[in-house]
């Protein structure tokens, strides 16, 4: 005899593994992504504004110079993950192959004393990167502020020659038929677990980017014409797939 119930529980069941690839892949679908540009080895996947050999970037372990707090030395990393040193500044930017829209970075930084150096969402907008530790009366140059738009609201930096961290939430300017229909958006800064800025749109790109010009997506960049700086555990994380 075949009890109903039995029947209806197998039923649920057959039900239950069929749909179960189906919720995997929504769920795999909704899941963000995270890209690591940066390998810790070398400058695989990035370009230089100009020739790479010139461009006065390295991978190793910075620290501050002990014979001069305005530079950087870039130890050896051996098996570790390095980090990317430009050890005096004067060099070339750099940026990666790869671009991005909407996304959400977070990036650990090291300036030494005095030093200057920017990260270009996009390529093409700029958060200052500047020894401005126990400055007042801040201003779009200094650390945190988005350059030639907008001071950070406080002061969240830490001591020249200290690691410290950016994220930085971003939304992409929209286009439709090669026309801009939206502007780029700082959502949302926080700069040692601090938030700096929140909610900033840019009306225009910042001088010194990649192209010079507003587009859907764009690479990372890190200033290396100005002075020494170190930058780390770059990721990048995109939005859910809809």
């Amino acid at each position: 005899m075949t009890y109903p119930h039995i029947r209806v529980l197998s039923l649920l069941a057959v039900f239950a593994l069929a749909l179960a690839p189906l919720v995997a892949e929504g769920a795999a679908a909704e899941k963000p992504t995270a890209v690591t540009p940066f390998n810790g080895k070398n400058l695989e996947g990035w370009k230089a504004q100009g020739p790479i050999d010139q461009s006065k970037w390295t991978v190793g372990v910075a620290q501050v110079d002990p014979a001069n707090p305005r530079r950087l030395i870039a130890a050896p990393a051996g098996d570790a993950p390095g980090e990317l040193i430009t050890c005096e500044g004067h060099g070339r930017d750099l940026y990666t192959e790869q671009k991005f829209g909407d996304c959400t970075i977070e990036v650990e930084v090291m300036v030494p004393q005095g030093s200057n150096s920017g990260i270009y969402v996009m390529g093409e907008y700029e958060i200052q990167v500047l020894d401005s530790h126990g400055r007042t009366g801040l201003s779009p140059g200094d650390m945190g502020g988005l350059y030639a738009a907008k001071g950070p609201d406080v002061n969240a930096t830490k001591k020249p020659g200290e690691w410290q961290k950016f994220v930085i939430e971003f939304v992409a300017p929209k286009f439709k038929d090669g026309k801009k229909i939206s502007n780029a958006t700082f959502v949302k800064v926080t700069l040692n677990d601090k938030v700096i800025q929140k909610d900033v749109e840019m009306q225009k790109q910042t001088p010194g980017g990649v192209a010079g010009k507003e587009a859907p997506e764009g690479p990372l960049m890190f200033q290396g014409n100005h002075g020494a700086v170190a930058y780390r555990n770059v990721k990048i994380i995109l939005p859910k797939k809809k």
